[in-house]
């Protein structure tokens, strides 16, 4: 039943804390939009200088062209799409970003009253970009989407009851498991994979924090509960997360090994 539970504060943590098209630095645009099948009307080239304006690097159509990051770790890679969503009075497009597993980060509607398609259709484009945030990953580092897949098979740590528990790969400091408390709660530490970890509420499926190695040894990217983004670290065998108020200053909560 333990285990059962790891696996679903696993599970929960990807989704809850999913990536925002705005973590992403790399977008893949098709040379031509399936939904349009007589002409793009210059949706791909109006997409691509938009989404440059945002601060995205939009890569070529050759993969063996790409950068590195983006060619060897195909997670680091939105794909955008643009489907027409047009009825016979109105021009009206759906933008779609996908990620590495095809799953849609983020998908936004834009409609235009002029009737041309040659200029209607990148009009009501314009619209549904006004939901694409500015490119602001939260790290120089690979983006760990394949995390869904990572911890599906660390819950394989899910072992049958009948055999021993194994320990999971933890980083250099810090143990891979442990309860941790400031005081006012009780958390579990849950290693999901080596550069990932949880701080969960026994028996709740909602992760408090989940931590995310960064280019600093020992030190962590931080999603709370609320979306918030902060940073961590250890700290003579605790953790400790700066937490963000409202004045803009930082307080240091300290979280215990109990």
């Amino acid at each position: 039943m333990k285990k059962l539970s790891i696996l679903m504060l696993a599970i929960c943590s990807t989704a809850i804390f999913g990536q925002k098209v705005s973590d992403y630095k790399y977008v893949s645009i098709p040379e031509k939009f399936d939904a349009f099948k007589k002409s793009n009307y210059g949706l791909e080239t109006f997409l691509a200088k938009a989404l440059k304006g945002k601060n995205y690097v939009i890569l070529p159509t050759r993969i063996d062209q790409w950068p590195s990051e983006a060619k060897d770790i195909s997670c680091n890679v939105l794909t955008a799409n643009v489907l027409d969503d047009s009825n016979m009075f109105t021009n009206k497009v759906i933008l779609q970003f996908m990620d590495c597993s095809k799953n849609i980060i983020l998908e936004s509607k834009g409609r235009s009253d002029i009737k041309e398609f040659e200029t209607g259709y990148p009009d009501a484009l314009k619209q549904a970009l006004m939901k694409v945030g500015a490119s602001n990953p939260m790290v120089t580092q690979s983006i760990t989407t394949q995390a869904s897949t990572t911890t599906t098979t660390i819950a394989t740590n899910t072992v049958q009851s009948s055999a021993p528990e194994t320990a999971v790969t933890a980083p250099a400091t810090g143990s891979s498991t442990g309860n941790y408390s400031n005081g006012k709660i009780d958390l579990q530490k849950i290693q999901i994979d080596a550069n990932q970890f949880i701080l969960a509420k026994s028996g709740n499926s909602i992760p408090f924090a989940i931590f995310k190695t960064s280019s600093k040894k020992d030190v962590f990217i931080v999603k709370l509960a609320d979306n918030t983004t902060t940073i961590g670290y250890f700290e003579n065998g605790n953790i400790i997360i700066d937490i963000p108020q409202a004045d803009g200053r930082y307080t240091k909560e300290i979280f215990t090994g109990k």
